[in-house]
This record gives C-alpha cells, sequence and structure tokens, in this order.
C-alpha cells in the first residue's frame, strides 16, 4: 500500500508539476505504472485519454508517454467507440453524444500487450457555468468560478482551466543578423494549463450552489497579465467516489507542498489490469458533459500598481563594426553574438555603431508564438 501511494504522487507530479525535485527512497522505483488522464465526455466534447508510465526521477522531469495503445469507451449495452492517438499518448474521439441511460468503461490494450479495463461509470453532467469573475487584490489577481444546480443532484465538483496571454518583449527587434527582419516578433502569446486540483463540495449545505470558488491566482508581477488574459474553465460533476479519489489527492499535494507529507488512505482507482490482476493503476475514470466558459481581463481592468515583469534584466549594448552600416559583411562580430543578432533600435552615435540585445529581451517567439490562438478576441 505504501508503494502504492509513493507511486500515485509520482503520477501526479509527471502530468502536473513544474520543478525538479531530487526523490530518495522508496521513490527511486523502477517499475512502471499506467497513469490514465481523462473522463469519457458524454456531450458536445471530444473526449480525450492521456496515458503515461511512472519512471524513476532524475534530473529532469520527463512525461514517459504510452503510445500505440487501443483505446476504447464501451457501454453496457454491448456498443464500442474506439478512440484514435492524435499525439504521443493522447487519444481522442469527436464528441461521442453519449446516452445518460447508460453506463461506460473504458478498455485500453498497450503495445506491449497489457489490458486494462475500468469499472462501469454512470453518467454525471455538469450544471452550466453561471460565471466565471476575478478579484483584484494586493497581492494579485484571484480567479473564481459561480456556479449552482437547481435540481441538488451534483453537489461533488471539480475545475481544470487553461490561460492564454498576449505580451511583448523588452525591446523591438529590426534586424536578425542576416537581414532586416520580415517577421514581426515584438507582441506574442502564450499558454499554460491548470496544474493543480481544484474542488468544491455542496454536500454540507443547504443548497447546491458554489459561490466565488477560487480557481487560480495570478502574481502581480506575471507577465501573463501585461495585455490580455483568457481564462476557460471547464467544470466537471464527481460522483462521490471520484470526488473522493481527488480529494485525497488534493489533501497530499497541498498540504505543505511536499510528496513526503500525508497520503491518501487507500487505492481508490476504478481501473484494474487484467493482463496481470493486482498490478497497480494510476487514475479514476468518470463519464458526462462537461460544462465551460472563457473570459478575457484587459490590463486596464487591473490597478496601476500592478507591475509585470519579466524574470530577468534586460540591457541595451552598442556593437561598432567597420565598414559602414553593412551588417552582413561583419561576420566575425555576428558569429561572436553565437548566431544571433538583433538590433532593436536603428544605429545611433556613430555611423559603425548598432544597439543591440539578447533574444530573450528582443524576440517574444523565446517565449511565445505571434499567431494568436483560434479563439483569441480582439
Amino acid at each position: 500500500m505504501i508503494k502504492w501511494l509513493n507511486l500515485l504522487c509520482i503520477a501526479l507530479l509527471l502530468l502536473s508539476c513544474k520543478k525538479a525535485f531530487t526523490p530518495s527512497g522508496a521513490l527511486l522505483d523502477n517499475s512502471r505504472y499506467l497513469v490514465i488522464d481523462g473522463a469519457i465526455n458524454t456531450g458536445n466534447d471530444s473526449t480525450f485519454i492521456k496515458l503515461s508510465r511512472t519512471k524513476t526521477f532524475d534530473k529532469h522531469i520527463v512525461i514517459d508517454r504510452e503510445t500505440g495503445a487501443h483505446v476504447t469507451v464501451e457501454s453496457d449495452a454491448n456498443a464500442s467507440y474506439p478512440l484514435r492517438e492524435i499525439s504521443a499518448g493522447v487519444y481522442s474521439a469527436t464528441p461521442l453524444h453519449l446516452s445518460n441511460s447508460h453506463q461506460y468503461r473504458l478498455r485500453i490494450k498497450t503495445a506491449g500487450g497489457e489490458e486494462y479495463l475500468s469499472d462501469f461509470v454512470v453518467v454525471k453532467n455538469s450544471p452550466p457555468i453561471d460565471s466565471v469573475g476575478f478579484t483584484a487584490k494586493a497581492n494579485g489577481l484571484q480567479i473564481y468560478v459561480n456556479t449552482h444546480d437547481d435540481k441538488n443532484s451534483t453537489k461533488y465538483y471539480r475545475w481544470v482551466y487553461t490561460e492564454a496571454w498576449r505580451f511583448h518583449s523588452t525591446y523591438e527587434s529590426f534586424f536578425d543578423g542576416s537581414a532586416p527582419r520580415v517577421n514581426y516578433v515584438y507582441y506574442c502569446y502564450a499558454k499554460d494549463t491548470s496544474s493543480y486540483i481544484v474542488l468544491f463540495s455542496s454536500a454540507g449545505l443547504n443548497k447546491d450552489a458554489v459561490y466565488q470558488a477560487p480557481v487560480t491566482s495570478i502574481l502581480p508581477t506575471s507577465e501573463k497579465i501585461e495585455l490580455r488574459y483568457s481564462i476557460e474553465v471547464k467544470q466537471y460533476a464527481l460522483t462521490p467516489d471520484a470526488y473522493a479519489f481527488w480529494n485525497n489527492v488534493h489533501k497530499n499535494n497541498e498540504t505543505n507542498g511536499s510528496i513526503f507529507d500525508a497520503q491518501p488512505t487507500d487505492n481508490q482507482t476504478n481501473y484494474h489490469c487484467l493482463s496481470q490482476p493486482g498490478k497497480l493503476v494510476v487514475g479514476y475514470l468518470s463519464a458526462g458533459s462537461v460544462a465551460k466558459k472563457r473570459i478575457y481581463i484587459n490590463r486596464e481592468q487591473l490597478p496601476a500598481s500592478y507591475n509585470p515583469s519579466y524574470g530577468f534584466a534586460c540591457t541595451i549594448d552598442t556593437l561598432y563594426y567597420e565598414g559602414g552600416y553593412n551588417i552582413l559583411a561583419d561576420t566575425a562580430n555576428y558569429t561572436a553574438l553565437g548566431g544571433l543578432y538583433y538590433s532593436p533600435f536603428k544605429p545611433f552615435n556613430a555611423p559603425n555603431a548598432v544597439t543591440y540585445s539578447t533574444r530573450d529581451c528582443a524576440d517574444c517567439t523565446a517565449r511565445g508564438v505571434t499567431k494568436a490562438p483560434y479563439f483569441w478576441k480582439p
């Protein structure tokens, strides 16, 4: 049981951790157990299932994706719906529009011949999200969600989110070392996904309602809120068993930020390994429709005291060269800059001088893309 608890933490960290750490003891287990992340979407959205493996940690945390598997949704009416692998370890099906009157399970056969099967699960549809809002506090931006169920039948909620934001580099770049710049690299877009478990239960309340449940927070110095920020929140309705599973994991991850704190009390997974009974599996399957809502936040809506920064220092230096303003001929200096040459400004002070900076400071594509996301609104 202790071994399973440690492996559960490893798997969740593989899926969501952003900082490397050095484990010891029982965490240095060479076994590779299957991690199953995702839910069956019975409504109008696609279903996504991610498969990976637990692995021994080293200095670099890399998800060990499980590729080449056959993944199928099955109903208790003997219908089946195959998923296809759309990227390494990610399996998807277009909207299935499944009946709420049936139960569903997931069957997985790996490329190595292992077979896994979940229990049948009931359909638990999410009520609509009433609103997603924000509160600008001195210590940062707090994003929250409001929802309710007039039928008092949901009671257990889970939220995940995706973020996108528009930002710019510190300096504008008009030259890249080989020719005048064609692609404008001052404004870019970046994105991120939720890495924490966000839950709420109204089971002890008089009404099945959620008021300003915290979803995520953003520091007042974050680049995310430099120009424009967007967040899409997805809401899942959980069964009591599914909520208990995620709540135990949530408690473990949130106690003190250490994987060595209080662990989940028992193995609550509803997956089973058919080819090797008793083999550990990490994950919990749910099924149902998902509610979602997106909002945009402009810089003008936030306090003037918020001061987004880049997390690194930017400077401008001056490069002097021979032969007039002809950097293409100045191959020695170009090579000395590591093949990256950025000229935020035109030559100044002398006909043989030009200002330059590093790529991080003069090219937003160092950490983003110039093309706006498909959903982005001006």
